[in-house]
């Protein structure tokens, strides 16, 4: 229930006005105020008596509530800012357009503090609020008509007028009416007059590209993340400066959250207001950061060693699989065994090789008079199994020289985990949405990850020893480190399975007043489609085309086989069985020939 205007003091009815119209949606309302007031307001509110000692922790338990805008009636209001301030990193809670006022302290004297407003716009934490309002006593000889001036700071335009005072208008008592009937919160973000917005980036294609030749691009810069930034500064009216991270590149958030480095640190130490570049919905810089709402949405995979044709030597075993050439030498060692059982241990008749001709075809001689039904049993089994075996190994072969065969590829995430292959790139970004998983999978995957330099890279890339990651953007491009060059990836191929996915935003810090409007613009880029229009322009402008259809083709310039009369390098694994029989075979025979001679000259010594 409203009080009747006559029971406010004049203060206490301007702030009922001000209340009335500007903050009578608000979810709730923080009073914080030395010294008490009445005052009459339609929304929810928590009043607080000021504790010098503990004044973080009091801001920070109503702005955890839900109460982010406030009234400040502080003898030192800049004690309330810098907590303020504090409060904004520390907190869970963001809100853009949070609306603080400030009262006079002393409403009876009729001194206007002219150092007051500039010494609080001049604070760290005014810089990021575009919604303050001061209210000032204004120095007059009638104190039965009270008069008050409405200050805020200038926020928008050239940076070194942003924290000067503006004065917006007069209320005076008596008339309860204000002069101008300005706006009191005229920073909507709408126009910020070519006020500096700060981008924290590095070249990273097609995100972002800088230093390009200006007689390509007139700003030097291009890149689908560039184009927002841009885009934005055409919406609101603002000038881009690049903040830029060519050494820590994403960079990271420290372990005591006191700061950072690379881009992420940028934003969150105030260096950037904005940090673009591929930047991932990570949980750890979530905690200490703003996030826009996604503009890509990217896959994380590897192009991995592509496979190579088997060696030749190889090919006489490709036949038949591990387990099928273990069962082979079984059975032989069984039927040899059987035969030799069969003729009573004695191995007179080479019972040994006797078996291994027969599964490789071969006919046996067996007299009439020695051999036994049980020696006819086990020779006729085994070459009813050397028929089939032989049968069996011969198609194989034909196929095998027929159609190339390919070592395994690397096709999931299974495959490069289970042959301990790396893979790598020139930052731990990759990395930080896998961090927290505690599946024994991805942990594995997160382990066998490594930093290289791009010059470790790019002579890494020829050697077949690792896999390289890149994304899978929208628009069906790829976003691939220049150190995987033209001629390095003729030899890779694209994973099948993607290890992620993740959704770019752009950062900022808590609180941000650039949060809502660039989550717009992303809104209404999203629904014309021109950020698959941007991908594609920049990819077909700037990446390497050849390499581009190299990885989106690697898959399928392997699966086309050649077939065609043999050539020599189809048999040499052939010849090498061949080359290895005669040796053993010539090696064998001089053998025999020495022990023989050495048996001869022995018996011809004793019979002398």
């Amino acid at each position: 229930m409203l009080l009747p205007a006559s029971t406010f003091l004049p203060l206490e009815l301007l702030l009922n006005t001000i209340i009335e119209q500007y903050l009578a949606s608000a979810y709730c309302v923080t009073i914080i105020s030395d010294i008490p007031f009445t005052f009459s307001v339609q929304t929810s509110f928590i009043s607080l008596i000021p504790n010098e000692e503990d004044l973080v922790q009091q801001i920070f338990n109503v702005s955890e509530m839900g109460c982010s805008d406030y009234i400040v009636r502080m003898k030192k209001p800049q004690n309330f800012m810098s907590a303020f301030e504090t409060v904004v990193h520390k907190g869970n809670v963001r809100r853009s357009d949070r609306k603080i006022i400030f009262l006079p302290y002393d409403v009876e004297s009729n001194q206007a503090y002219e150092d007051l407003p500039s010494l609080v716009f001049s604070m760290k934490g005014s810089a990021f609020v575009p919604n303050i309002l001061m209210v000032e006593n204004y120095a007059n000889n009638n104190s039965d008509c009270k008069i008050f001036d409405l200050i805020t700071h200038q926020f928008v335009g050239p940076d070194d007028e942003t924290h000067l005072p503006k004065y917006l208008d007069r209320w005076d008592f008596c008339s309860q009416e204000f002069e101008n009937q300005a706006n009191l919160f005229p920073h909507d973000m709408t126009n910020l007059y070519g006020k500096t917005l700060k981008v924290a980036c590095f070249t990273y294609k097609p995100y972002v590209l800088l230093d390009i030749d200006t007689a390509i691009e007139p700003l030097g810069r291009d890149g689908v993340e560039i184009r927002i930034v841009d885009e934005l500064c055409r919406w609101i009216n603002c000038t881009v400066e690049v903040v830029r991270e060519d050494v820590d590149q994403w960079g990271e958030v420290f372990k005591n959250e006191s700061g950072g480095i690379g881009v992420i640190g940028s934003v969150m130490e105030d260096r950037a207001d904005l940090g673009i570049t591929a930047l991932y919905s990570w949980y750890e810089e979530y905690r200490v950061m703003d996030f826009s709402i996604a503009g890509v949405r990217t896959a994380i995979t590897c192009i991995a060693p592509a496979p190579r044709l088997l060696s030749s030597w190889e090919m006489p075993l490709m036949p038949f699989t591990l387990y099928m050439w273990l069962a082979v030498a079984f059975t032989y060692f069984y039927a040899s065994t059987g035969i030799l059982t069969a003729q009573g241990f004695s191995t007179t008749s080479y019972p040994f090789l006797n078996a291994f001709g027969m599964m490789i075809g071969q006919s046996q001689y067996i007299n009439a008079s020695n051999g036994s039904w049980k020696i006819r049993s086990v020779t006729g089994w085994l070459l009813i199994a050397g028929l089939i075996l032989s049968s069996a190994y011969g198609a194989g072969l034909a196929s095998t020289f027929t159609v190339p065969r390919y070592e395994s590829s690397i096709d999931t995430v299974h495959d490069i985990v289970d042959r301990k292959v790396e893979w790598g790139a020139t930052h731990d970004a990759w990395i930080f949405s896998l961090t927290l998983s505690t599946e024994p999978l991805v942990k594995q995957l997160v382990d066998q990850f490594r930093i290289y330099s791009f010059d470790e890279l790019k002579e890494k890339s020829f050697t077949r020893s690792m896999a390289f990651s890149i994304e899978k953007l929208p628009a069906g491009n790829f976003a691939i480190g220049e150190y995987v060059t033209q001629e390095a990836v003729l030899d890779m191929m694209l994973m099948l399975e993607d290890f992620y996915y993740e959704l770019c935003v752009v950062m900022m810090r808590k609180s941000s007043p650039y949060t809502e409007k660039v989550s717009q613009l992303l809104g209404r880029l999203h629904q014309s489609g021109l950020l698959l229009a941007w991908e594609t322009q920049v990819a077909l402008k700037h990446l390497n085309y050849k390499v581009q259809v190299e990885v989106r083709l690697s898959r399928s310039k392997n699966d086309v086989g050649v077939t065609g009369p043999l050539k020599l390098g189809n048999v040499v694994g052939i010849f090498i069985v061949y080359a290895i029989g005669l040796v053993v075979s010539t090696a064998i025979f001089f053998a025999e020939l020495y022990v023989h001679h050495r048996k001869t000259k022995k018996e011809f010594l004793h019979f002398e």
